[in-house]
């Protein structure tokens, strides 16, 4: 593959990055990174020891105290936008990797997943230069007065823990604004999708952002390179998005030593749908929230509420929508869904597609997995699947899945809409279909989530708070509140 950066066992494969060098693992340990596609070898990942842990802290620290400490914001600003442009120069080199490793259709990459990534770099740039400070005067009793102003300067190092299902997109997320601060990062991707964070290595080399900035150490969780990074000492905050049960892992190891965290965890999302909504648009959008990318999504909806006289037509429309998804290869015209992102992920998404047949659900679409030609017979392949009939007590309603799934139930006012789509330990996002702009303000008011759309799903303007309410996360990023978290303020008094 193009992506390439250093040579193993004859393969070319994923070293880690420290230091602006290509390093493998002392250990000599290795595991694979396989295809979720055909479960082809894409290669030999290089499994990141406590040594290389060390070294990437050190050659952060060391950074920090030498040039890239030194840079002022316009030329930070400069290199970033560098970055960005770089990316989208080797838009193809990042589009094969982002594929190879998640399996998703070329469709989707193209537009979301690699744009994003290298407009992250260009907006955090602009973000950071046009930030102001707080600046106070006060009287004093001499009558000379004082005044006072605020520095943002940067926390240090950065731990940014990555997810799999948009590997580039939410890893430059992190990244963009913690570097645009003057902070230098370690990075460790997910051992599923390790590829394009280990080729932004070569980007960030090739456009002079100094060494030991940018670092990348692969590996698992705990008694691996997640564990040893998340505890070291040297590391001054943690940025992590996934699983709820991880973050509060991380959360006790940050304890030691009173680090800093940002945290977008899991989520129970849930679609609301009134019946005086625009019928075509809401089964559109609530489509691409169950479906797209297979599901893998944080902000995607699981659970799906529709006002009881649109409700039969309603299940109809999106049984429709699911069955029409057709299942291929990346690249193939008409792919509408892609695997899973392993078999491991595929058999607990299948695990609880028993739970709801065992529970009683109604199955109004899939199900099981799709029959599939040849080679592709060996990938992590899912059906999309609706359910309806179930409690919400039922372990599909309640627990978060993570697959191209949801179940639909009727609701008959909008109380009960706004108590059902409560009815969660998360708090992340939320989609509302109305065309009643005064519901939809009072509804989205009320339900207990970081992020709610109206009318829409996954739309983002980058220079708003995004994050999750209880159990889906701390913290808040976007604009100038990624600042908040990547920087600390400092207050400047001076007697006159």
């Amino acid at each position: 593959m193009s992506h390439s950066v250093t040579q193993i066992n004859g393969t070319w494969d994923c070293a880690n990055f420290i230091g602006n060098e290509f390093v493998v693992a002392q250990s000599g340990k290795t595991f694979e990174n396989r295809s979720p596609v055909d479960h082809r070898l894409i290669g030999q990942v290089s499994e990141a020891g406590q040594p290389e842990v060390e070294a990437a802290v050190r050659a952060a620290r060391a950074a920090l105290e030498g040039p890239w400490g030194k840079l002022d914001i316009a030329k930070r600003s400069e290199l970033l936008y560098a970055v960005g442009d770089e990316i989208n120069r080797r838009f193809d080199d990042f589009l094969q990797a982002e594929v190879a490793d998640t399996g998703k259709p070329v469709s989707l990459a193209s537009h979301l997943d690699i744009p994003r990534g290298a407009a992250n770099f260009r907006i955090f740039a602009d973000v950071v230069k046009n930030v102001p400070s707080e600046f106070f005067s006060m009287s004093t009793p001499d009558g000379a007065g004082a005044i006072n102003y605020a520095l943002r300067v940067p926390k240090g190092v950065i731990a940014v823990i990555c997810p799999w299902n948009l590997p580039l997109l939410l890893m430059t997320w992190k990244v963009g604004p913690a570097l645009a601060c003057g902070n230098a990062v370690i990075v460790k991707p997910s051992e599923e999708t390790p590829s394009t964070a280990t080729l932004l290595g070569e980007v960030m080399k090739k456009v002079g952002v100094p060494a030991g900035v940018y670092n990348v150490v692969h590996g698992f969780g705990p008694g691996s390179a997640g564990e040893y990074l998340t505890r070291h000492p040297g590391v001054n905050a943690i940025t992590f998005t996934g699983e709820t049960a991880t973050g509060s892992a991380i959360m006790k190891a940050a304890a030691e030593g009173v680090r800093g965290v940002s945290f977008e965890l899991g989520g129970k999302n849930a679609g609301v749908v009134f019946a005086d909504c625009d019928f075509q648009a809401a089964i559109e959008g609530i489509g691409r929230a169950v479906f797209a990318n297979c599901g893998q999504v944080c902000l995607g909806t699981e659970r799906v509420y529709v006002e009881r006289p649109i409700f039969d037509r309603f299940v109809t429309a999106l049984k429709a929508k699911a069955e029409s998804l057709k299942p291929g290869r990346p690249e193939a015209t008409g792919t509408g869904i892609g695997p899973l992102i392993s078999r491991e992920h595929q058999r607990k998404v299948l695990s609880y597609y028993q739970k709801a047949k065992d529970e009683g659900a109604h199955v109004v679409a899939g199900g099981g997995v799709p029959s599939m030609p040849g080679e592709l017979a060996d990938g992590a392949w899912i059906e999309p699947t609706i359910w309806t009939g179930l409690p919400e007590t039922s372990a599909v309603i309640r627990e978060e899945i993570f697959g191209p799934c949801c179940h639909i139930a009727p609701f008959d006012t909008e109380e009960e809409a706004v108590r059902l789509a409560n009815d969660t330990a998360y708090g992340l996002a939320t989609t509302v279909w109305t065309t009643n702009l005064t519901r939809a303000h009072r509804v989205a008011a009320r339900i207990e989530v970081g992020i709610c759309w109206i009318n829409s799903w996954f739309l983002r303007d980058l220079r708003t708070p995004f994050g999750g309410s209880k159990q889906s996360g701390i913290g808040r990023e976007g604009g100038v509140h990624s600042l908040e978290f990547y920087t600390e303020l400092r207050n400047v008094c001076i007697k006159l």
